[in-house]
């Protein structure tokens, strides 16, 4: 019996840590030294201190080492998908010379002529698809449509009221044309005089317009005057675009009584803005000999210099205003005179200029 009771309190007695743990790994016990020490240093963080140097300070811990199943485990896992904060996977450094930065393109732009390779099918393989029957009527129409149609253009250059000395006036100046780009009907009309008289000069041309070149026209036709001695004229002249944006309107005349003369017209348009406009204007006439009857000496006749500021509401309209000198020379001069007129006469004027 005394036997039985002693193992009974043997076996009661045995630590609950004596179990088998042999399945973990068991963390070292701390001694009593870095305890007491672990304390300390929390007091010290508690007050708000810092820990004083050569205080008691705990020992880290070495680290646990991780097994090699926790290892392994680890070893397949991508941290940089993982939605742990605080946590980056490193990255890739950027390469700017691939990056694309949208619509710039730094193609750089071929110079110089196509190659031959561009031009090296045949002129007509499209005539081996559709016939050449339906692609004749195809160009055609490609050239009727890119240069080949008629057209026609009208324009009032000069319609004005002129204010001068001895009885204000009027002038009118006008042209335009039907045709295509080499070949068209030009035609034009210009006059002036005084208001309540008699017009003192107008006159009509009708002329065929032939393209010699990107700029330039060659004209050739006649003109009819409607005033004073009636006279019709051969006329054969140019009209273009100078160098330097001059529109020159040059021509000769050949009467039926057998007179001479010649006339030069150029205009500058001077853009101030997009819609106001400065226009210096020249135009001379000459003659190869006298014609009494219609007040023209021989050789330089007149000169005209002008000046107009025109503002277009749209560009098929617009008003203006300007000043014109107008001199007679040589015997013109004198043919004025003796009509009791001033060779030199100063017009205001204002104006419209239109086309369609």
């Amino acid at each position: 019996m005394r036997l039985l009771v002693v193992m009974l309190l043997a076996g009661a007695a045995t630590p609950v840590f004596a179990q088998d743990h042999s399945g973990h790994a068991m963390a070292p016990a701390q001694s009593a030294t870095q305890t007491d020490c672990g304390k300390e240093a929390a007091h010290h963080r508690a007050m708000g201190h810092p820990v004083p140097e050569g205080a008691c300070v705990p020992e880290a811990q070495p680290a646990e080492p991780a097994s090699s199943d926790h290892a392994d485990g680890h070893a397949g896992m991508d941290h940089s998908t993982m939605g742990h904060e605080g946590m980056q996977s490193p990255q890739a450094p950027t390469d700017h010379g691939t990056m694309d930065h949208g619509a710039t393109d730094m193609t750089p732009i071929p110079q110089g002529s196509p190659p031959a390779s561009a031009g090296s099918g045949p002129p007509r393989a499209a005539d081996a698809i559709w016939g050449a029957e339906a692609m004749r009527a195809s160009r055609r129409a490609l050239r009727t449509e890119n240069g080949g149609m008629n057209v026609f253009w009208f324009q009032g250059d000069r319609a004005e009221y002129r204010a001068r000395e001895g009885g204000d006036g009027y002038l009118w100046d006008v042209q335009g044309y039907y045709g295509g780009d080499f070949d068209k009907f030009w035609f034009k009309s210009e006059g002036e005089g005084t208001f309540g008289e008699s017009p003192e000069s107008a006159e009509i041309q009708g002329l065929w317009s032939h393209a010699i070149g990107p700029w330039w026209d060659l004209q050739a036709g006649v003109r009819q005057d409607l005033t004073g001695p009636e006279r019709t004229h051969a006329v054969i002249g140019v009209q273009g675009l100078a160098p330097y944006m001059f529109e020159v309107d040059a021509a000769a005349f050949l009467s039926t009584k057998g007179d001479l003369t010649a006339r030069i017209e150029a205009e500058l348009d001077q853009r101030i803005t997009q819609r106001l406009i400065l226009q210096p204007r020249a135009e001379a006439n000459l003659s190869a000999q006298d014609i009494p009857e219609l007040g023209i000496g021989a050789g330089l006749d007149s000169i005209e210099l002008g000046l107009r500021l025109r503002y277009e509401f749209v560009r098929e309209f617009a008003p203006y205003i300007g000043v014109e000198q107008e001199w007679q020379l040589g015997q013109s001069a004198d043919y004025k005179r003796l009509a009791g007129e001033d060779p030199s006469v100063t017009n205001y004027v204002v104006g419209v200029r239109f086309w369609f």
